[in-house]
Order: C-alpha cells, then structure tokens, then sequence
C-alpha cells in the first residue's frame, strides 16, 4: 500500500498508472517465468508498505518496509544474508545479520541522513508489539540513498508518523513503483529511478517450485542496458533532438549514488546460500548499466520466508530442511532476471519530479525508449 502525504502541486507531473512496466512493452528478461504480480509480493508472506512525503517546494521523500512475513520477525526470525558490493551507504543492522544470519525486523528503506531517525522509529514500532515488553536488544534493518539533490536531506522529514504508517498499511499483491516511497527523490541511468520490483518462479530439480522476488531502490549511475544492449546513450541524444530542454541535467556520469536491492525467497535457504544468492543480485545491477562507482552504496539483503526455515526466538535447536548447494543454480539465474528487471521498471514507472532549488528529474521518455527497443529488437514491433 501507498500513502502520498501532502502532495505539492508541480512536484509530480504524469500519472504512473499510465506508464509501463517492462512486460507491458513486449520486453522480456530470461527464461523464468513471474509471479501473478511480479514483484517481491509474490513470495508468500511478504509484505510492502510505502508512505511518500511530498511538501512545499524541498522535500521529496519517504519511506519503504519490505516485511517478510505479517508476524512478529523477533520472534519468529528469518534467515538472512547481507552481501556488500560497494559499501559507500549506510546500512543499519547489516553486522549482526552477518554474524548470525538472521533479521528479526522489517527492513525500511529510506533517504541517507535519515538512516538514523527511521532506525529509531522502528525500534519503537517493534517494542510496541505484544511479547515485547521484556525485550532489550533489536537489530533495526535500515538501508538508504541519497535524495538530496530533489530533497530537503538535512531536514530529515521522515519520523515515526510515517515509518509506523509504512509499516502498519504494509500489504501482498501489486506494489507501487517508481517515484514513491524511499524513490520519491532519486534518480538513477540519467534519469529518473525509484522503486521497482519483480519476480521469478522456479523449478529447482527435484526440491520443488520457489519463487525469487526483489525490491530496488535506484540511485546509481551507468548506462542503462536493456537484456544486455546500450540504449540510454540513444534515448538521450534522441531526447534533446526533439527538445533540448528536456533531456537536462541528468548526466549518468554525474551520478554517484547508490542502489538497495533487497531480495526474498521462500526456499528454504541456509544464510550461506543467501549471501550467494545476493551476490548474484548484483549480476542484474550489472546487466542494467551499472558503473558501480566509487562512491555507490550498492548492498543486498536477502531473506527465506520458508516456515521450515524460521528461527524461533525461545528455540536452542533448528530443525527443518535446507536446500543444498546444487539446487541453487536456477535460483542465482532467477535473482539476477528479477534484478534487472526490478531496475528497469523502477525508470519506466517513475514520473518526473522537481524538488530542492528547482533541480529537476525527469522520467525516461516511454515514447522514444520504445522506438530505440523496437529497432534494436528488444520488444516486438507492435508494442
């Protein structure tokens, strides 16, 4: 779910309703088919909820919590890994998730300096749960990227009103994308990112049928690929042709920001194998274009909703199966596909947004991007 607080006229402009997502173009990335909603949702038990913070004439911004399951995660922990690709970012909680390969709270997303606030809005959500009166140590899962060129950074807006809405209206099925929640403010390829999702369901051999979900958030530079060939290059020289006001200011080689990709399964995996699994991830980031620069905060997290494999807060003892090293294999293909594809849609479902200082962002125009697919082969002819 999606709450948009104070919205400010000419701070969005478009609808994102009426934009596509890669599928909606005929784009197709890998082998595997998604989920009915592709998007991270799809992996049962997970939940999304976003809040956007839109005010005055500086602040862009807001929030996003990607739950693994409805319950209490403290007391029913799931299994988790952190894999650092470049660790220019803030990332709250990752060294305990390390050392014992679990989360036992949601974990929110949001702008940089506001890593430290939304921490503490979550440590209050948490306390605040039945059964957690007595509780004296949580590991709050924070990560960020910076919006501060749309956004009012340093005035640090969002605070436990909107982290405990994001939280409290979190819900399955479709997920809003683009310019919303932790998007509000960034931007990513030379244009205009955010928030993108997509799923994957696999065969593993002789295990059964799982499904790979993920959740970006883009804040990063490089030159946006699409299944492997360069077409942000061509989108933007087309761009300025017809208006050279419009393909203004978002240069991918001024970009230096970051991506968070938080990835979801309900194989029931070991914390090892989801820190290979989120590696992987980083494969997808790759294939879009990214240049992984020196000051990119690019970080995974990754979880298994897998009941069997849930981490009892009281239990000395884990029980349950794990799948082996040789079933991961249509999983890592799956995660990168998904990646990828997330990246993607998060440009393509973000809508413009002017901000602090008048900077403004501009969506990837759907228009020229399909020309530029069509002829390079990427979507079919009458898409």
């Amino acid at each position: 779910m999606l709450l948009l607080i104070a919205p400010a006229a000419g701070a969005q402009t478009a609808d994102p309703a009426t934009r596509p997502r890669a599928r909606d173009l005929g784009i197709v990335i890998g082998r595997y088919p998604t989920g009915p909603h592709n998007a991270i949702t799809d992996v049962p038990g997970v939940l999304v909820g976003q809040v956007s913070l839109i005010r005055g004439d500086d602040i862009r911004t807001g929030v996003t919590a990607v739950l693994p399951h409805g319950g209490n995660l403290f007391r029913e922990k799931v299994p988790g890994a952190v894999y650092v690709g470049n660790a220019f970012g803030k990332l709250v909680g990752s060294t305990q998730i390390v050392e014992l390969g679990q989360i036992e709270t949601p974990i929110l997303l949001c702008g940089t300096l506001n890593v430290p606030r939304v921490a503490d809005a979550l440590l209050s959500w948490m306390m605040g749960l039945e059964g957690m009166e007595n509780v004296r140590s949580i590991n709050p899962v924070v990560g960020e990227t910076n919006d501060g060129s749309l956004n009012d950074i340093r005035g640090r807006h969002v605070g436990e009103p909107e982290v405990f809405e994001a939280l409290r209206s979190a819900s399955g099925g479709p997920v809003a994308e683009g310019s919303v929640g932790a998007g509000v403010g960034t931007r990513a390829l030379g244009f205009k990112g955010g928030i993108g999702t997509s799923s994957r369901v696999v065969n593993v051999y002789q295990a059964g049928e799982y499904t790979v979900g993920v959740l970006v958030q883009t804040n990063f530079g490089g030159e946006l690929r699409i299944n492997g060939t360069p077409v942000g290059a061509e989108i933007r020289r087309r761009w300025r042709e017809r208006d050279p006001a419009m393909a203004g200011d978002d240069e991918p080689d001024r970009e230096e920001g970051s991506c968070m990709i938080i990835v979801g399964t309900d194989a029931p995996l070991s914390a090892r194998n989801l820190e290979r699994l989120a590696f992987r991830a980083l494969g997808g980031m790759a294939r879009a274009g990214s240049g992984f620069t020196n000051g990119s905060g690019d970080f995974v997290i990754a979880f298994s909703t897998a009941e069997s494999a849930r981490i009892s807060a009281e239990s000395f003892l884990q029980e349950g199966p794990r799948l082996g090293n040789t079933g991961m294999s249509p999983l890592f293909t799956a995660v990168i596909d998904a990646t990828e594809e997330a990246i993607l849609n998060s440009l393509l479902q973000a809508t413009t947004v002017t901000g602090r200082d008048g900077n403004t962002s501009r969506s990837i125009p759907i228009d020229i991007l399909t020309d530029v697919c069509r002829e390079k082969g990427l979507c079919p002819p009458g898409s």
